[in-house]
C-alpha cells in the first residue's frame, strides 16, 4: 500500500472502505432515512453549527456552484489567491453573475484590510473565500475576514470553501458568522471521492428564496425540503454514505480537538524539516496551512524522479499545482496520516538528497 501524501484523494481506512460493500436498501426506506439523519447530526459537530448540513453526491466544486446559484442574484466578489479560489470566480462568471475579483499573489493570504477596502467601494450580495488554498498551502484568516464583512457590509453573505481543511482544522461556522461553508469527502474526512457537505445560515436560506434560476440539482431549497424528511431529491451515493457513517464515528472517537492538533503538529514537523533544508514554505508564517504543506522546490528536483524513489518505499507526494508545477512540491498532512508517517517520509527524502 502506498501512503498518499497528496492533497486528495487521500488514504482511506480499510474498515471505511469495507463499509461500502454493505447491501443497498431503498433510499426512500426507513432504514436509509435513519442513517441519513444520523450522519447529518454528526456532521453538524464537525461544522460547529446548529444549522442543517447538506450531503451532496458530487465534489466540492458542485457546492461552489450551489453557493453561487442560490445566494447570488447578480453581484459577487471573489477573493482569488490560488487556483481553487479562481475556480469559484469562474463558476460565478459561467453562471452569468456580475463577478469581480479581489486578487492576491499566489502564496499570499486574503487580508482583512484589502477586503474591507473592496467592500467600501462597492456593495456585493456575497463574497467568496477559500479558507485553505490547496494549490498554495495558504490558510486565510476566515474568522477575521468574516468580522470585517459583518462590520463593513453587514448584509453581504460570506461563502467559504473549506474543501482541504474542514475536518482537519477547527472552523466554527456559527461563532464566526459564516453563511455558507462547504467541504469535500476525499481530503480531511479521509473518505473516497464523491461526496461533499455544506451548511447555510438562516439568512442565506432566506436570500435563496428571492434568487431566480437556482437550477434543479443544486437548488438548496429543494434539498432542504427533502432533508427535513431525512432524504434527498435525487438518488444519493448510498455506499459512500455507509462509509461516511463509519468515518464520522472514527473522527468523533479520536476527538475533534485531538484531530485538529494532530494535523497541525504534522504540518509543523514537515515545515521544520523543509526550512532546515532550505526548502522554504510558500506561505508566510501566520498563514501556513495545517493540512497541505507547500514548499519551494529549491533543489530543483524532478518530482517524477522523487516520487519514483518514494514509491519504492510506499509513499507518494504531489507536485505543485497549476502555474506552481515544478516550482513547488506539496505534502498533505491530513486524514489518516500520522506523525510516524511524516517521519518516515522525512527519512526517505533525506536519503533521496544523498543520491
Amino acid at each position: 500500500m502506498t501512503r498518499m501524501f497528496v492533497p486528495g484523494p487521500v488514504d482511506v481506512a480499510s474498515e471505511v472502505l469495507q463499509a461500502q460493500t454493505k447491501p443497498m436498501v431503498p433510499h426512500r426506506s426507513k432504514d436509509f432515512e435513519a442513517l441519513f439523519r444520523s450522519t447529518e447530526e454528526r456532521l453538524r459537530k464537525v461544522f460547529f453549527t446548529e444549522r442543517p448540513v447538506i450531503q451532496g453526491s458530487h465534489s466540492g466544486s458542485g457546492m461552489q456552484e450551489m453557493g453561487i446559484r442560490n445566494f447570488v442574484d447578480k453581484t459577487v466578489l471573489a477573493c482569488v489567491n490560488g487556483s481553487f479560489s479562481e475556480r469559484w470566480y469562474e463558476v460565478a462568471v459561467n453562471n452569468g453573475k456580475e463577478a469581480d475579483r479581489l486578487d492576491f499573489e499566489w502564496g499570499k493570504a486574503v487580508t482583512p484590510d484589502e477586503l474591507a477596502d473592496a467592500l467600501k467601494k462597492k456593495h456585493y450580495e456575497a463574497v467568496t473565500i477559500v479558507h485553505n488554498e490547496t494549490s498554495t498551502g495558504v490558510e486565510s484568516p476566515v474568522k477575521e475576514l468574516a468580522r470585517v464583512v459583518h462590520e463593513v457590509s453587514p448584509d453581504t453573505l460570506i461563502l467559504v470553501d473549506a474543501v482541504s481543511s474542514l475536518g482537519g482544522v477547527k472552523i466554527e461556522m456559527d461563532a464566526w458568522g459564516l453563511d455558507f461553508l462547504l467541504t469535500s469527502s476525499q481530503k480531511c474526512f479521509a473518505l473516497p471521492p464523491g461526496l461533499s457537505f455544506a451548511a447555510a445560515s438562516e439568512r442565506a436560506m432566506k436570500k435563496a428564496e428571492s434568487v431566480p434560476n437556482r437550477g434543479w440539482y443544486f437548488d438548496i431549497l429543494r434539498m432542504e425540503k427533502h432533508r427535513v424528511k431525512d432524504s434527498t431529491p435525487m438518488t444519493p451515493a448510498m455506499s459512500l454514505i455507509y462509509a461516511l457513517d463509519v468515518q464520522l464515528d472514527r473522527m468523533l472517537e479520536e476527538g475533534l480537538e485531538n484531530r485538529f492538533a494532530r494535523h497541525a503538529a504534522m504540518s509543523r514537523r514537515f515545515q521544520e524539516f523543509a526550512i532546515a533544508n532550505e526548502m522554504l514554505p510558500l506561505a508566510d508564517e501566520p498563514y501556513r496551512s495545517k493540512t497541505v504543506v507547500t514548499v519551494k522546490n529549491a533543489k530543483n528536483w524532478v518530482v517524477g524522479d522523487l516520487n519514483k524513489f518514494l514509491g519504492e518505499r510506499g509513499m507518494r507526494i504531489a507536485n505543485g499545482y497549476g502555474k506552481l508545477k515544478d516550482i513547488t512540491i506539496r505534502i498533505a498532512t491530513m486524514g489518516e496520516t500520522t506523525m510516524e508517517d511524516v517521519d518516515k517520509l522525512i527519512l526517505a527524502m533525506q536519503d533521496f538528497m544523498k543520491l
